[in-house]
């Protein structure tokens, strides 16, 4: 059945709806006021605003059911991370923070990546989006560069300095998350897509990411004083390490033993069986 301009929209605010009836009944960003109000509306319609152009992409390219559910799901669980109580929980909880990071890392970006929406971006945007995928397209090549690009994000916002700014500045909160955001979807896109002549770099780029998220969650757990912010329990920041060291490693590797899987069976598959 063909969708009109008008049943997009209406799908496009039912789904935005329903993702924010959770978050709606207790505190979030949107009713707050001053530069944390703005913030959050900038990401709600930057979501928006990247769901329309699949639903429209959609249309024209219609994608397989599961994979268009789980970009559907990807979506609702990145506005409740974004406009949620957890949200506000971050500000004083340093194991909210961490969740709120790996749903970004490790849980939304895989799933994108997994239902490989650039068909319907393609159609949606037409040649002006190709002057976007194809440089990013490009980049895709290069798995373990990206690996180094995304360790750098990780890094950068998780030194106390830049950590206490984006807590205590709602753009530079915004800023931070659209930095975990793209670093992630980018380098779980050239993973998870890779082509047999990039999946040993893929498999490197995995085994990277793992070892350096894990090292930085080590150092959480054991840290015996409070590295970030005075509001935080000591306790809280230890939780937040163990979760970045072990739930937040566990999807890199699942992902290297599928890809591991892949490469096995693929070698198996071309030798030749012995006369």
């Amino acid at each position: 059945m063909q969708l009109n301009p008008k049943h997009i929209v209406f799908r496009l605010v039912a789904l935005l709806l329903g993702s924010a009836s959770l978050p709606l009944q207790a505190h979030n960003p949107l009713q707050s006021d001053g530069a944390t109000f703005w913030a959050a509306l900038v990401a709600v319609i930057l979501l928006a605003l990247f769901w329309l152009f699949y639903l429209v992409g959609s249309i024209k390219r219609p994608p397989q059911r599961w994979r268009a559910l789980l970009f559907h799901s990807s979506c609702v669980l990145c506005a409740v991370a974004v406009i949620g109580p957890l949200d506000e929980l971050a500000e004083t909880s340093a194991s909210a923070h961490m969740i709120q990071h790996m749903l970004f890392m490790v849980v939304i970006t895989p799933m994108w990546a997994l239902s490989m929406p650039l068909a319907q971006f393609a159609a949606a945007s037409g040649h002006w989006g190709r002057l976007v995928w194809q440089p990013l397209l490009q980049l895709t090549a290069f798995p373990l560069r990206l690996a180094y690009l995304h360790a750098a994000m990780v890094w950068f916002w998780h030194t106390p300095r830049f950590y206490v700014l984006a807590l205590e500045h709602p753009w530079w909160h915004l800023v931070e998350h659209f930095c975990f955001i793209f670093s992630a979807a980018i380098l779980w896109w050239a993973v998870l897509n890779c082509s047999e002549r990039t999946r040993s770099w893929a498999l490197l780029a995995l085994l990277f990411t793992l070892m350096h998220t894990g090292f930085l969650g080590a150092l959480l757990t054991f840290a015996d004083t409070l590295l970030y912010y005075p509001e935080h329990q000591l306790a809280d920041q230890q939780l937040a390490g163990l979760l970045m060291w072990v739930p937040g490693g566990l999807p890199y590797l699942l992902a290297a033993a599928w890809l591991g899987y892949r490469w096995l069976t693929g070698r198996a598959a071309n030798t030749d069986p012995t006369p």
